[in-house]
C-alpha cells in the first residue's frame, strides 16, 4: 500500500514537472490589468519575473582567510 502511495506521489510531482506549454488565460479570461500609470498589460512571462527585491543579488565577498577583529568599543561586559 505504501509502495503505491509513494509510486502514485512520484508520477504526480513528474507529470507536474514536464509542462512546458506557453501560458495563456483561460478561456474567456484576460490577463490582469495594466500597473497604475502604465499604459501596456505586461505578458504573462514579464509577470512571472521575480523583482529584484524578491531576488536580491550578492554583491559582498565572503571572507577567504580568517582574520583577526578589531577591538567593537560596543562590547561590553553584562551589568551586575
Amino acid at each position: 500500500m505504501r509502495k503505491t502511495a509513494a509510486l502514485l506521489i512520484v508520477l504526480a510531482a513528474l507529470y507536474g514537472c514536464g509542462e512546458t506549454a506557453e501560458l495563456k488565460p483561460r478561456a474567456g479570461g484576460q490577463l490582469p490589468v495594466a500597473p497604475y500609470g502604465r499604459g501596456d498589460r505586461p505578458s504573462p512571462s514579464k509577470l512571472l519575473e521575480p523583482n529584484p527585491q524578491a531576488s536580491p543579488v550578492r554583491n559582498v565577498e565572503l571572507r577567504q582567510k580568517s582574520e583577526n577583529r578589531q577591538d567593537d568599543p560596543f562590547d561590553l561586559p553584562p551589568e551586575g
